[in-house]
């Protein structure tokens, strides 16, 4: 009885983490990138989803109301996005950096690779302006 209690309950929650972001509806882009991992270095393939100034991964196309990210990082604390395939020597790799830390991400194609770039920048430059 208590799970389903949880259940019921998580379906009024709001997601605090994500300042109310509905990542699971109308996002601004989505698509599969290969991810460094944070501690194990080995390239991952995690889908990404761009809402509302936020770039979130999860291990699952399938997005709903109860999936869980595996990482989020607000645009407005990104300084740059752009191409990096001659700093990683792969095809298709790209770079999104804040003052902290550098993230490598490497798409299927170079338009989409462009598309990604375009898209991070529009955002990084909307949500910066409203600080």
């Amino acid at each position: 009885m208590a799970s389903l209690w949880r259940a019921a309950t998580a379906l009024t929650e709001k997601p605090n983490d994500y300042d109310g972001v509905q990542f699971w509806s109308n996002p601004e882009r989505t698509g599969w990138l290969a991810k460094q991992g944070e501690y194990i270095k080995t390239w991952r393939r995690r889908w990404f989803v761009l809402k509302q100034g936020r770039l979130f991964w999860f291990k699952e196309s399938s997005i709903t109301r109860a999936s869980r990210p595996r990482g989020v990082i607000p645009v407005a604390t990104c300084l740059t996005v752009k191409g990096a395939e001659d700093i990683l020597n792969k095809q298709y790799a790209f770079e999104l950096s804040t003052r902290e830390e550098t993230m490598y991400l490497i798409a299927d194609a170079e338009k989409e690779k462009e598309d990604w770039i375009n898209s991070i920048g529009r955002s990084i430059v909307q949500h910066s302006s409203l600080r």
